[in-house]
């Protein structure tokens, strides 16, 4: 398809922090969350209809289960979510000894296995940490001592994950073995001041990695070697993540935050806490559900 770098707002929910855009290909829908407000969202590409769940908690991402509904991570740890049918069921929470965390972001891999980091909710203590569900429940702690964790993204081949550090403006990569494990921890790209914060992201078919930047006002495209490709300007300046959707994965959906913003900024960017939708000339890869 030709490339159309057109930006349009295709749900105005005016999110406080709207977050974790997932395509859920089996009802031709696009999902997402404001964490803040504790709603979930879902957008169907026949006809732009837009439903809206309170759930009882916050959710910071949702993905969904080859068994129906979804797994997220929550401020109460993680559980199964199925809003359409009501249903907000604990799993496990890794952190009763952290009480101030909340999970974040959180995707699956190639695998189906579920990633998603814990934060500060306060973004204060660096006291975030990464974690893998397997199909089994089994739940491993990968990484700690985040502040504001996100991503996470796979490569093609499953054998690479970014995750970021918002907070330090810094990405990370991780060769992931088949079995799940994490090593060879290195910085992908490091921000300085000015050029916004690296919040969720998604790789594309050619193995490319996009951004979002919180208060960068743009999304970022970066090949595998860390070299920025291209750059999309955005209406709003806290776009918070991206991911491909659409029946042949060649829309790029964007959600983005008001959170923090005064009564000046909304009135210069009154789509602020929307879904945006533009074409990148390129496509997405189908996420796998999870697996369990």
């Amino acid at each position: 398809m030709a490339e159309d770098k057109t930006i349009s707002c295709v749900a105005d929910v005016k999110a406080i922090l709207g977050e974790g855009p997932v395509w859920v290909e089996r009802e031709a829908a696009l999902y997402w969350v404001d964490i803040t407000g504790r709603r979930i969202f879902r957008l169907s590409v026949e006809g732009g209809a837009v439903t809206t769940w309170e759930p009882p908690f916050r959710i910071g991402s949702l993905v969904p289960r080859a068994a129906g509904g979804f797994v997220g991570g929550t401020e109460q740890g993680l559980a199964w979510l199925d809003p359409a049918a009501g249903r907000y069921e604990p799993i496990a929470d890794p952190e009763p000894d952290r009480p101030g965390n909340r999970f974040n972001d959180g995707k699956t891999d190639r695998r189906g296995r579920f990633w998603a980091g814990t934060m500060d909710a306060r973004e204060a203590e660096a006291s975030g940490a990464l974690y893998r569900l397997d199909p089994d429940l089994a739940l491993a702690r990968i990484d700690d001592g985040y502040r504001v964790t996100n991503g996470p993204a796979f490569s093609r081949d499953g054998g690479l994950m970014y995750h970021s550090d918002s907070a330090l403006r810094t990405i990370y990569a991780f060769d992931i073995g088949e079995g799940g494990a994490a090593s060879n921890k290195r910085v992908f790209a490091r921000f300085g001041e000015g050029e916004g914060y690296p919040d969720g992201m998604t790789v594309d078919a050619e193995d490319c990695l996009w951004v979002a930047f919180w208060d960068g006002w743009c999304l970022r495209r970066f090949s595998p070697a860390g070299e920025c490709l291209a750059e999309l300007a955005m209406p709003v300046q806290r776009p918070t993540s991206c991911a491909f959707g659409g029946p042949d994965l060649d829309r790029l959906f964007i959600t983005s935050a008001r959170r923090g913003l005064g009564a000046e900024a909304l009135a210069n960017q009154p789509q602020a806490g929307g879904l945006f939708l533009l074409a990148p000339g390129v496509k997405g890869i189908a996420e796998t559900p999870f697996a369990g």
